[in-house]
């Protein structure tokens, strides 16, 4: 089990290399320009605006990104943050959102906050 995540971790580091991106927002904005993306617009929730989720195809592998818009405190605008998540995320997430985009966050985007070091810290 231990190999098997070193050898995904490395396989992830070594895809995100050729990405050429150097920053988080260098990240969100190559894969905005190599995908359309699908967006869940969440006008209810207090926290999170939107969560469009893309795909993205590097050397013959697919890869599933989720880039979160969570909504500023005095302003119209929001701060986007991205993760690097599963192939199911967004059917999971596109099913539980209207109820309650937090919790659907919570429960398919969040856990994996480490895989991009590119999420807000809510500690």
């Amino acid at each position: 089990m231990m190999v098997k995540s070193i050898i995904y971790i490395a396989i992830v580091c070594i895809a995100l290399q050729s990405l050429k991106a150097q920053t988080c927002s260098e990240m969100i904005e190559y894969i905005k320009s190599e995908s359309y993306g699908t967006t869940y617009t969440s006008y209810s929730s207090s926290a999170i605006s939107k969560v469009t989720f893309h795909n993205i195809m590097i050397d013959y592998q697919t890869y599933y990104f989720a880039i979160v818009c969570f909504k500023s405190k005095y302003s119209y605008g929001c701060n986007e943050y991205i993760y690097q998540v599963s192939s199911n995320t967004k059917m999971y997430y596109s099913m539980n959102y209207l109820e309650s985009a937090g919790k659907a966050f919570w429960k398919y985007i969040q856990p994996y906050n480490d895989n991009l070091n590119c999420a807000p810290d809510f500690e």
